[in-house]
């Protein structure tokens, strides 16, 4: 049986749905409705919600920020860098019962095809709870940047910054 899959853009009526799957999915990694609230705000073009047979499964946020200058987890951007160099995604979130199923490679062919377009010559995130063989698997891969190191470890021990190239 084939579900309905469907990647739309996020809306702040959504915001309690994506912070209850960010609690299931990442338990480990407490953010407050006000950081997802934010991050939809200022660029809405990076956040998405993943719908499967019409139920909420999973979600994107992205956005431009400065290469190898990283958000503290839980905190509030303030806005977005005018001069942002690369197209950072902030965080993959899916449910058990989306993984699989093809949800993650179609987002982030979207988001990078998104970053392209606005002309990015690089995608960044921060790879935690063992995901760094899924970024892999998407072109990404772990960037060596010891001033970070401090950084990543606020984020936990096996924190990866990792780049995909777009150029």
């Amino acid at each position: 049986m084939t579900q309905a899959m469907h990647w739309r853009p996020l809306t702040t009526l959504d915001l309690p749905v994506v912070e209850a799957i960010a609690e299931k999915v990442h338990p480990g990694f407490p953010e407050d409705l006000a950081v997802f609230a934010e991050r939809q705000q200022l660029y809405p073009d990076g956040t998405r919600l993943l719908e499967l047979d019409g139920v909420p499964s999973g979600y994107i946020l992205s956005h431009p920020w400065r290469f190898k200058s990283l958000p503290a987890l839980n905190a509030l951007l303030g806005a977005i860098p005018p001069d942002a160099d690369t197209y950072y995604l902030h965080d993959l979130a899916l449910l058990p019962a989306a993984r699989g199923t093809g949800a993650a490679a179609m987002i982030i062919g979207d988001i990078q095809r998104h970053a392209r377009a606005q002309g990015f010559a690089n995608m960044s995130l921060v790879a935690v709870n063992g995901s760094i063989p899924f970024w892999t698997k998407h072109g990404f891969r772990p960037f060596p940047a010891p001033e970070l190191a401090e950084k990543l470890l606020s984020y936990e021990d096996a924190a990866r910054f990792m780049v995909k190239r777009l150029v």
